[in-house]
């Protein structure tokens, strides 16, 4: 079955970094898009990033362009979410997700704090 596990999230302090991992299991992962979307506590969930299956085409939301990079690295399933210069706004829990034959998954999400 589709699983997906990310983790990599924590406390941090803004201006700093975090990177997050996404393990994959159970599908085809090379041949899939990945993204990764984030939840804060009120708000609605919003897509952060997108990676094309190979890895060569990303897209970003305007409020983490330039700060995150997603890339991924298919002989290990896995997609990462690279964050710098992290702002109190960014916190949220941060879920990778992928679309298999129709079907969303998702998974359980790692939780990103940005405090002082």
């Amino acid at each position: 079955q589709v699983q997906l596990v990310e983790s990599g999230g924590g406390l941090v302090q803004p201006g700093g970094s975090l990177r997050l991992s996404c393990a994959a299991s159970g599908f085809f992962f090379s041949a899939y898009p990945m993204r990764w979307y984030r939840q804060a506590p009120g708000k609605e969930r919003e897509l952060v990033a997108t990676i094309n299956s190979a890895g060569g085409s990303t897209n970003y939301a305007d409020s983490t362009k330039g700060r995150f990079t997603i890339s991924r690295d298919n002989a290990k399933n896995t997609v990462y979410l690279q964050m710098n210069s992290l702002k109190p706004e960014d916190t949220a829990v941060y879920y990778c997700t992928a679309n298999v034959y129709s079907i969303n998954y998702w998974g359980q999400g790692t939780q990103v704090t940005v405090s002082s």
